[in-house]
C-alpha cells in the first residue's frame, strides 16, 4: 500500500458498545455526539443548588458525625491515660538483684515480669 492510497477502510473497526438506556431499560448504541437537533436543544448539564432546609439537614448531619468523632477520640485518649505505664524505682542490693537476673534467664522472662507478678503476689495476699 502506498501512503496516498490508504483510507478509513482498510482498517477493521470493532463496533460500538451498547449501553442500557436508565429510562427506558433498552439497549442503545452509544453515539459520539448528538444529532444536530438534539445537540441545539441541549444546553449543558444543569446543576441544581440545594434548598435551605436540605443545606440545614446536611449541616446538622455534618456537625454530629463531627461531634460524634471528637468523643470517641476523647474517650481513646482517655483510656490510653488509664492504661499507660507508671514506673516505680526501686533499689536492690547486689545479690537481690543477681538472683533477680538468673531467675530472669533461667525462665526466660523479663526481670519486669517477674518484679509485676511479686508486687502483685505481694499486694494479693495482704488484701490490696
Amino acid at each position: 500500500m502506498a501512503k496516498g492510497q490508504t483510507t478509513i477502510s482498510d482498517f477493521a473497526v470493532a463496533p460500538r458498545r451498547a449501553r442500557i438506556d436508565p429510562v427506558t431499560e433498552t439497549l442503545t448504541p452509544e453515539r459520539e455526539t448528538p444529532p444536530p437537533d438534539e445537540a441545539e436543544q441541549t444546553s449543558g448539564p444543569s446543576l441544581i443548588a440545594p434548598d435551605s432546609e436540605t443545606r440545614k439537614r446536611r449541616a446538622t448531619a455534618r456537625a454530629l458525625e463531627q461531634e460524634e468523632s471528637r468523643v470517641r477520640l476523647s474517650d481513646l485518649k482517655r483510656a490510653k491515660a488509664r492504661e499507660s505505664k507508671h514506673y516505680v524505682n526501686c533499689p536492690l542490693d547486689y545479690d537481690t538483684k543477681k538472683r533477680l537476673e538468673r531467675a530472669a534467664s533461667e525462665n526466660d522472662l523479663k526481670m519486669t515480669v517477674i518484679i509485676k507478678a511479686a508486687i502483685d503476689q505481694y499486694l494479693r495476699d495482704n488484701g490490696y
